[in-house]
């Protein structure tokens, strides 16, 4: 079997000329069109997880400084009011000796004062004129504006020799000394311990976060996963519908949030139901009105050639009644392309038996193969193989090669019809090969478009015939393979195998 003559050169459109233009200046800027066409959006899984983590990941090392300072607060209590006690017995050991005071500082208070192995603790008392009574000379002093009054206790933080300290002073007011200021009381201790403290908290609480943050993702992430579950569901049970079935989702099943869109599918697949119903009813509506004429023209010039006339008419009327011929059986094909390619028309699948399809086309082609005195075989196992399919696109296909092997192989040649079944893949090969001029290797991935023709090829076909067993292998889930004919039993002569790979359907028992 050869292939089919040249294909019609459509002159460039608008779309080559831009193209070539853009392959010609790579470096052109691109077209707004093209980047808005280029452009995706994002995943929708990762657009909610990025506003769900954002912020996550932006509050944690806030709440890390909220709790800082929150621990702080709370590591300052306890050792303030220790502090403060510190400070009210000191008070309590000044006494007014003639209008001066005088610090009466038993040792054991001085232990409780000294009683701190962290922190080091400072005290200072200054007498009513300023002078120094008890405890560290360069301590910090108040403002005079920030004196409390007395028995009354104020905090402050100072440094004291380099080191944060913190402060507790209170004033102390002898009533029988008119005119003499109040003794200011002052006790302050090193902030190891509440750092400490403050510390131990900040790692109380922080250490847990590094163990929840990470769960929290997780969790986050299941929960997305969850959530998104309906759409994957949505998407299998779309996947998996046969091509040919339009019929409405259940819109009821679906979340709230999808249900519109849902909806606005079924919508589309009933236009698109009209859509196919139209398009079948206009095929076949062309099918009569274009068949028919040019069969009652063929059969008109078949009878105008009975009558006498000049060898001019007579040539003439051969010529109508073949062009009528090839006509018809380009209607034919186109006609048969169009039902393959629309895949969605309702193409109901059966179980079809192969050797029996493939042996009844083989008899409506050996009339024509008798005509160009070529050999038309067919071979096949005994036990009978099923495939699911249209049985009538399934045989409209081994007529298109049938009949592409007989227009392309020379008069005498051999053609043989064979059906094969490969138990390991569980596939059934439909091949048709023939003693003619070939296929070049280089040819073979473009005999299968429509009107293609290789050049200098002689012949009479349209360049539909493999364009539509494609279309049909393909709507059956096969495929179309082009190869020599290695496997015919004279390997000296030259030709073409075309072979079509089905799934097998097996009932009952596997097949040898």
């Amino acid at each position: 079997m050869s292939a089919r003559a040249d294909r019609a050169t459509a002159p460039a459109t608008d779309l080559d000329e831009a193209r070539d233009e853009r392959y010609a200046n790579p470096f052109a800027p691109p077209d707004e069109s093209e980047a808005a066409a280029e452009a995706r959006p994002r995943s929708l899984f990762g657009e909610i997880l990025d506003w769900m983590l954002a912020p996550l990941l932006l509050l944690w090392p806030m709440s890390l400084a909220v709790t800082y300072l929150v621990a702080k607060s709370i590591a300052n209590g306890p050792f303030d009011r220790a502090l403060e006690t510190d400070a009210y017995v000191l008070a309590r050991q000044i006494h007014p000796v003639n209008g001066v005071a005088e610090l009466s500082l038993p040792d054991s208070t001085r232990d409780f004062l000294r009683a701190d192995n962290v922190d080091s603790v400072f005290f200072q008392v200054l007498g009513t004129r300023g002078e120094l009574v008890g405890g560290e000379r360069d301590m910090p002093l108040p403002h005079e504006e920030d004196r409390p009054q007395p028995g009354l206790v104020e905090f402050r933080d100072d440094v004291l020799r380099g080191n944060d300290i913190r402060v507790a002073y209170t004033t102390v007011e002898f009533p029988q000394t008119p005119g003499a200021q109040p003794v200011l009381v002052q006790v302050a201790e090193t902030l190891d311990k509440r750092s400490q403290l403050a510390n131990d908290i900040i790692k109380g609480v922080i250490l847990p976060q590094f163990v929840i943050l990470p769960l929290a993702i997780l969790l986050v992430w299941f929960g997305l996963s969850r959530g998104l579950a309906p759409l994957h569901a949505l998407q299998a049970h779309i996947r998996a519908r046969r091509p040919d079935d339009l019929s409405p989702l259940e819109a009821r099943r679906a979340p709230p949030e999808i249900e519109p869109l849902v909806t606005s599918f079924n919508d589309l697949l009933t236009r698109l139901e009209q859509n196919m119903e139209l398009q079948k009813r206009f095929i076949a509506d062309a099918a009569h009105q274009m068949k028919t004429p040019l069969a009652g023209l063929r059969m008109q010039a078949e009878l105008a050639l009975r009558q006498d006339a000049s060898a001019e008419v007579h040539r003439s009327l051969e010529q109508i009644a073949t062009s009528s011929e090839h006509a018809a059986r380009l209607v034919t094909q186109l006609l048969a392309l169009a039902r393959a390619e629309n895949r969605m028309s309702g193409q109901v699948f059966t179980p079809v038996e192969v050797t029996a399809l493939a042996r009844d086309a083989v008899r409506d082609w050996v009339q024509a193969a008798l005509a160009k005195q070529m050999d038309l075989g067919y071979e096949a196992p005994d036990m009978p193989i099923e495939v699911d399919g249209n049985p009538v696109m399934l045989r409209e296909m081994l007529s298109n090669l049938i009949d592409n092997a007989i227009r392309y192989t020379p008069p005498g040649g051999r053609i043989t019809v064979r059906v094969r079944h490969d138990p390991i893949a569980r596939r059934v090969l439909l091949e048709v090969e023939d003693t003619g001029l070939g296929i070049p290797v280089t040819e073979r991935s473009r005999v299968v478009e429509r009107f293609y023709r290789i050049l200098g090829r002689e012949g009479d076909g349209s360049g539909l015939g493999l364009a539509i067993v494609r279309e049909i292998a393909t709507m059956h889930g096969g495929e179309l393979a082009i190869d020599d004919n290695v496997y015919q039993s004279s390997p000296r002569l030259a030709g073409t195998l075309v072979r079509v790979s089905l799934h097998a359907h097996v009932t009952g028992r596997d097949l040898p």
